[in-house]
């Protein structure tokens, strides 16, 4: 266990002082890569020089998580362990290598900051899925509209055509009034197709396990108030039962130790 001196000189312990100091930069960072890939797409008439700018952003951010894994692997006790249980995070890492395509770029991208955003102590299970679902879906609408717009017969020209798309896609009702033409596009609405059938899955889960907990914590209340109400029953009927003996005492109604008899009754 790390200790919060930070003196401890284990690696695991380096990896995790780490991970905490860089989670809030990183998430900075994940927040502009966003804005770099946006940029171009909803400003197709943008100077040459923003979208050479904003592709440079893209490569830095991308070149950070993918320097921050490495630091990550190298302060890791067992290195290989640490490779199995991150596997889409080395696949992020060599994607844009193999092919420096912008589409493979972004799937790095998102995949290293999911990676990372999981890890963030400020980011409950909650937190995560909804913002994972509105990274989806957000770029997920940039890169179809990106690979559709201006392609024949498409019917995505718009960011409203792309979100509508990108929304009927990820909650599987798909109305078929716009769909992706273009073979990059079509690789994309598989993606976003088993992301947000995964995603829907997790949420209804966390909706279910929530209306569970709590009706328990309701039954485990009307538990205790009843044991409370029962054992508070027990005690009227137990003073009431004292109040009565009391009072035939007094009354004369019940003889007294001894057999003697209150005076003036003696027959």
């Amino acid at each position: 266990m790390e200790r919060d001196n930070g003196t401890d000189p284990t690696p695991e312990a380096a990896r995790e002082r780490w991970e905490r100091r860089t989670e809030v930069p990183l998430l900075w960072l994940a927040g502009l890569f966003a804005l770099a890939y946006a940029a171009p797409i909803l400003l197709p008439d943008s100077p040459r020089w923003v979208r050479n700018a904003c592709r440079g952003v893209e490569w830095g951010v991308w070149g950070t998580y993918a320097l921050d894994y490495f630091v990550r692997l190298a302060l890791s006790r067992r290195r290989w362990l640490f490779v199995r249980r991150h596997p889409f995070a080395l696949l992020a890492v060599a994607l844009p290598m193999v092919q420096p395509l912008r589409l493979l770029r972004l799937v790095a991208a998102l995949l290293l900051v999911g990676q990372r955003a999981r890890l963030a102590s400020q980011i409950r299970v909650t937190t995560y899925v909804a913002g994972a679902c509105v990274a989806l879906l957000m770029f997920g609408s940039l890169a179809v509209l990106e690979v559709e717009r201006g392609q024949p017969g498409s019917t995505i020209h718009s960011t409203g055509d792309a979100l509508w798309w990108a929304f009927t896609t990820m909650t599987t009702v798909g109305y078929g009034d716009t769909a992706p033409v273009t073979g990059p596009g079509r690789v994309l609405a598989v993606g976003l197709m088993l992301s947000g059938i995964a995603l829907l899955g997790v949420v209804t889960a966390n909706i279910a396990a929530w209306f569970i907990a709590h009706f328990d914590r309701d039954d485990e209340e009307i538990e205790r108030q009843t044991v409370a109400i029962t054992a508070l029953t027990e005690e009227v009927r137990q003073l009431r039962a004292q109040v009565a003996e009391l009072s035939a005492h007094r009354a004369g109604h019940v003889p007294r130790p001894g057999g003697e008899h209150p005076a003036g009754d003696a027959s």
